[in-house]
């Protein structure tokens, strides 16, 4: 099987056997260097034939920084990710680099399947999300348990915000837990960046819900960025 690349560069969040998602993040300093970075890697994988080893989809974001992108993988389970390293990693990379010379791998995380998501409706135009909002909060790997609390309590800020204060271009988040009990990620799709600029400069004080999220006791950190959908391949026929 070869790989094949989606037309809308977006993988099928809720596909069925998805056991495990990583996360990574890669440095290449400017947007010229993304967009070769990308290109690259489409090279690199659709010359090859797919690592039939529990690899579902693969996605590539950019950085709306102009710097950074974002891996997005979906396994069938941890182990699949592990075979694959061992195995098939390295050539990719090595065309990659050569390809893009100075890439700084700065982070990968291990996941497993959406632990909770939310659907807030259709684009108002109907097209694809044209952004992706990633929100990442960390969290006392030995305080783990709290994470289930905090997403919760986003979940009924969100469900408050769906009276007080509407997000028209908001369309769905997933939201995922780190195997080192260190992080939840929510990967948020938004009809434009211009939307989710706009929902965040709402100028209405803060809720008691969101209050709660944002000064959970167990939270110790996070981050917000935004990319565009550059590139999602899976097996091909």
């Amino acid at each position: 099987m070869n790989a094949v690349a989606h037309p809308d560069a977006r993988p099928d969040l809720h596909r069925p056997g998805v056991g495990a998602v990583l996360v990574s993040t890669w440095r290449v300093g400017t947007p010229e260097r993304q967009r070769a970075a990308v290109e690259a890697i489409r090279k690199a994988w659709e010359s090859r034939a797919w690592p039939d080893l529990g690899l579902l989809s693969y996605s590539v974001l950019a950085g709306t920084d102009g710097d950074t992108l974002l891996h997005y993988s979906q396994w069938t389970g941890q182990g699949a990710y592990d075979d694959f390293v061992r195995t098939y990693r390295d050539d990719r990379n090595a065309e990659i680099d050569a390809a893009v010379p100075g890439i700084e791998r700065v982070e990968l995380r291990r996941y497993g399947p959406i632990h909770r998501s939310t659907v807030r409706g259709a684009t108002s135009t109907g097209e694809l999300p044209g952004i992706v909002v990633i929100v990442e909060a960390d969290f006392d790997p030995s305080d783990a348990g709290r994470r289930e609390e905090w997403v919760d309590g986003v979940f009924a800020a969100l469900d408050e915000d769906a009276v007080t204060r509407p997000a028209p271009g908001g369309i769905s988040g997933q939201f995922h837990l780190s195997t080192d009990g260190g992080r939840v990620l929510n990967y948020a799709e938004w009809e434009s960046e211009r939307a989710h600029e706009e929902w965040l400069a709402d100028d209405a004080p803060l809720s008691e819900a969101w209050a709660r999220v944002r000064h959970h006791p167990a939270l110790t950190g996070g981050r917000v960025r935004r990319y565009a959908p550059a590139l999602s391949l899976s097996a091909g026929a």
